[in-house]
């Protein structure tokens, strides 16, 4: 009798993340909203992990909030889409890695398309001849920026200089995880662990020392829901949706929320100064937010990075709890200075939610 391989289950959520020499696929929201995210990511790989990634200059949305609010047809985010390969081809790259979550959900809606569709793959060519003149070949290997974290986890946990552990109380932190709803829920196959068990993120708090936080709405998404938001007449289903999410995990007091996905991490970072001039509540200790980082955030401060270098002062909710915490050093007078250290000016402190 042949013995059962252990967790052959699991090895079916588990996804072929290429090793090295990836194309990078900027994000148009994050840029706006945490602008030094990418850059941290850019600067683990090639700097902390001797990777070979090409920042392109000359590559464009990917039309994905256009396409998701009715704006574009799928025909015209196809050649867009088929556009970005040609320029990953041109400069000589075949591993394909994307910044944004829905970026990721797009180019994944494309291929499936292609796949299933041949017609729609042709068509696609032809458009792309006509209008730009050049012709592409599909990656070699399609993935989110934070599955190359993950499968760096350990590599990076090597060059830490903090782990996820109360620096006061030896304690593991307590931190959530909150996966972006086009990460896994339109393709689960393409998402390290699915839909139901995602672990992109939860992986790396484990492999960081922290402690997962599970809570009745763990999965629900964060709000922003595109049309939820876009149309200023419905941001209250989009309050409504991050306001469920924080009263649900408010009961297990966790230490920090991380996210793979730029619009989540901008709204539950924004709704918490929204819920509590709403509502008078805060959900962090003392008064103060529940901070809430991108993976590769998280990932700069546990290699020691400086929390002001990465912007993170660009964050509504204040995150020097977590700082604190973690026992991270940090300037108080430089928090507000730009280059050459240009004093940027104090932003208006809110009258609930407590800021520093």
């Amino acid at each position: 009798m042949k013995k059962p391989v252990a967790n052959s289950n699991w090895q079916s959520y588990q996804k072929e993340i290429a090793d090295d020499h990836y194309y990078f696929a900027r994000s148009c929201i994050r840029q706006n909203v945490f602008p030094a995210a990418e850059d941290i990511f850019l600067n683990i790989l090639r700097n902390e992990l001797s990777k070979d990634i090409f920042d392109d200059a000359r590559q464009t949305t990917c039309t994905g909030i256009a396409y998701h609010s009715g704006i574009l047809p799928f025909e015209t985010t196809m050649t867009v889409v088929a556009h970005q390969f040609a320029l990953m081809n041109e400069a000589g790259y075949e591993n394909f890695v994307c910044s944004c979550v829905t970026s990721f959900g797009i180019y994944s809606e494309v291929l499936e398309s292609w796949k299933f569709f041949p017609d729609t793959l042709n068509k696609t060519r032809e458009s792309l001849k006509r209008s730009t003149g050049k012709d592409f070949k599909i990656p070699a290997n399609l993935v989110h920026a934070s599955d190359v974290i993950f499968k760096f986890r350990h590599e990076i946990q090597s060059r830490a200089k903090y782990r996820l552990i109360h620096s006061k109380t030896g304690e593991p932190l307590k931190i959530v995880d909150h996966i972006g709803c086009h990460y896994a829920k339109i393709f689960p196959e393409k998402g390290i662990g699915g839909a139901e068990y995602p672990y992109v993120l939860a992986g790396l708090i484990d492999a960081w020392g922290g402690k997962q936080v599970d809570y009745p709405e763990r999965r629900h998404c964060c709000g922003f829901g595109f049309r939820q938001y876009l149309l200023k007449s419905n941001r209250g289903y989009s309050v409504a949706n991050s306001k469920r999410k924080f009263d649900s995990m408010r009961p297990s007091k966790p230490d920090l929320i991380i996210a793979n996905c730029p619009g989540c991490t901008f709204f539950l970072d924004r709704w918490q100064y929204t819920i509590a001039e709403m509502h008078g509540i805060t959900y962090g200790e003392n008064g103060y937010g529940i901070p809430v980082l991108t993976y590769e955030e998280l990932a700069g401060l546990i290699l020691g990075y400086d929390p002001w270098d990465m912007g993170l002062q660009l964050h509504q909710v204040t995150v020097e709890p977590i700082l604190d915490k973690l026992g991270v050093g940090y300037s108080p007078e430089e928090k507000y200075k730009g280059l050459n250290h240009a004093d940027l000016g104090k932003p208006e402190m809110p009258e609930i939610l407590k800021c520093i």
